[in-house]
């Protein structure tokens, strides 16, 4: 099929053996690829009730038929696996340049499974498997593994090949359930813990080279859709917001909207929210916009501190996810920590919203007696020196280190636990953003935002915010929508951009499939059910689509609530709309 390489690769890390395989044209045409390949080749593959951590446990990268070429918002690869956070369906996602490498070996979807004996690293060509011994970076940090890599493999790379690097660190080899994948500096495969998987695998690092092109079905239809694009989208508001303020412009919208998560999850606004704001950011630090290949978005923020004990630290973010993980919910009122926060659980390989979620749980505990382990709300040192147990699995970090579950049911305050599945929510508060709410309880990989960013049609005005009745139809439009730009690997900032009139021309130029509305719904509902699916016999009932219920309770301040029968109603009418029991 045009778009596809019409090959994935199958590789056995415990008989340190490979096999290319291909996969009948049907399955594309039903799922395309990205998410939706991965989603079948998981159900496929994966025994039903594995152990997360288990070699049997399948951990698969797959790009989209636009990875590689000319689309914007096209350098994306996935990672997909069973969580070892929640027990359910994982799905990760980051940019850079590396997704181009991964494309480049040819192949739709690499599938990984069995264990190596020693910590390794493998290269993969177009041809060939290449599996390494990597004792010599057992215990270093992402960006000392990272630059280790390049510096031995890539001098090997052949002319004109694309070569690019994912890694993990030492969070990931000692089996902290939140770890993260790592490429490009500072891109992450964050959310889940997909880089525990890998480390569980013993797989410190993998290079990808190669040399290999999609062939579209039409070239001249995606190169004339690009240049309109660009055209028609140089002065969008939401590309100048991404170009000069990045994700951090949200600080100031959500504390506006009286919807900023602070004080693990019991306010809306914090008093000190200008001093971790975007305007904080780039009036205090110097920024420069940084985007991925393909893109002219460029929501990146490579960040260098000016001032402080932190004078010379340079990263990329800090995110608005992290903000709010760190300076909301733990109450840290300086950018400048928050960016120091977020370079140690960088190097550490930890999520930044699960490890800030965490460490405010534990401000929360302490504060109400229920756990003795010292640490107050806003203080920065201690929050690093929690993150450092955390990552080594030492003392209180060990607790901490399997996640919210485990923790809140050993301190006896599940009832005061916010997450949904395991996984912490984004920086929405559904008391305020009910579709938000809707999304949180539905996604698949638990509380997450970007499976329909509703909060963008709430606060654009799209649809009340508050309102209920009617509410799913227009949800399951955006959700069905972001679905298939997670089966191509496209960027969701550039749902802005990619109407659904632009994906069907994207969709049928790459790959010859009908580009209708109504097609690309089905294969969104396809891909949706398919994951639903495997989550069900994964052991998900209808508890595990509920809000925590801490946010049935008033948010202080606003006075702002999402009701236990508004969420019935949300949830009664997406299934019925879904066709699902």
């Amino acid at each position: 099929m045009y778009g596809f390489y019409n090959r994935i690769l199958n590789i056995d890390l415990t008989k340190q053996e490979f096999n290319i395989q291909k996969i009948d044209e049907k399955i594309y045409a039903k799922y395309l690829g990205g998410k939706g390949l991965a989603s079948w080749l998981l159900a496929e593959r994966n025994p039903k009730g594995v152990d997360p951590l288990s070699s049997a446990n399948h951990l698969i990268f797959a790009t989209g038929s636009v990875t590689g070429g000319m689309t914007w918002g096209s350098s994306r690869y996935g990672v997909f696996t069973k969580s070892p956070l929640t027990g359910f369906y994982a799905e990760s996602y980051s940019g850079g340049k590396v997704p181009e490498a991964i494309s480049a070996t040819g192949f739709d979807a690499i599938v990984i499974y069995g264990k190596a004996k020693d910590l390794s690293l493998m290269e993969i060509t177009p041809d060939k498997v290449i599996f390494n011994n990597a004792d010599d970076l057992k215990g270093k940090d992402t960006f000392e593994t990272e630059k280790a890599v390049k510096d031995k493999y890539f001098s090997k790379k052949i002319k004109k090949w694309k070569t690019g690097a994912v890694v993990v660190g030492p969070a990931a080899e000692n089996g902290v359930m939140f770890s993260i994948i790592k490429n490009d500096g500072w891109r992450c495969a964050g959310r889940t813990g997909t880089g525990t998987v890998m480390g569980s695998k013993n797989l410190k690092a993998i290079v990808f080279s190669g040399d290999k092109e999609r062939n579209p079905h039409d070239a001249p239809a995606l190169s004339k859709l690009n240049k309109q694009l660009t055209s028609e989208s140089k002065d969008h508001p939401a590309v100048h917001g991404f170009k000069t303020m990045g994700t951090s412009q949200m600080v100031k919208v959500m504390n506006t909207a009286k919807a900023f998560p602070t004080k693990y999850w019991t306010k809306g606004e914090a008093p000190h929210w200008e001093k971790i704001s975007a305007e904080a950011l780039h009036n205090q630090c110097d920024v420069t916009p940084h985007a991925c290949a393909k893109c002219y978005l460029s929501c990146g923020r490579m960040t260098k501190v000016l001032q402080g004990r932190h004078k010379g630290l340079i990263i990329e973010g800090p995110e608005y996810e992290t903000i709010y993980a760190f300076g909301g919910l733990c109450m840290i009122d300086s950018i400048e920590e928050i960016a120091y926060l977020n370079h140690l659980c960088d190097g550490f390989g930890m999520d930044t919203m699960t490890s800030g979620n965490l460490v405010a749980f534990t401000m929360a505990a302490f504060e109400k007696g229920y756990s003795d382990y010292e640490i107050h709300f806003g203080d920065v040192d201690a929050t690093a020196s929690l993150l450092k147990l955390i990552s080594e699995r030492k003392d209180i970090g060990q607790l901490l280190s399997t996640g919210i579950i485990p923790t809140a049911k050993a301190w006896g305050m599940e009832d005061q636990a916010v997450h949904v599945k395991g996984l912490e929510p984004a920086g929405y508060d559904p008391r305020i953003f009910k579709g938000i709410g809707l999304g949180y309880a539905t996604s698949d990989r638990g509380a997450c935002h970007l499976r329909s960013t509703f909060y963008k049609a709430e606060l654009a005005g799209l649809i009340d915010p508050g309102q209920i009745e009617g509410k799913a139809k227009v949800f399951i439009d955006f959700e069905d929508r972001l679905n298939l730009f997670d089966t191509m690997i496209l960027c969701k900032f550039y749902r802005d951009i990619y109407s659904w009139e632009h994906l069907g021309t994207i969709i049928t130029a790459s790959t010859g499939i009908d580009g209708s509305k109504e097609n690309l719904q089905k294969i969104a509902q396809d891909v949706a059910s398919k994951v639903r699916e495997y989550n069900i016999n994964e052991g998900m009932t209808k508890k595990d689509e509920r809000l925590p219920g801490v946010f049935h309770k008033k948010l202080e301040g606003s006075g702002a609530v999402i009701t236990e029968d508004e969420l019935k109603i949300l949830l009664k009418e997406y299934n019925s709309l879904r066709k699902w029991d």
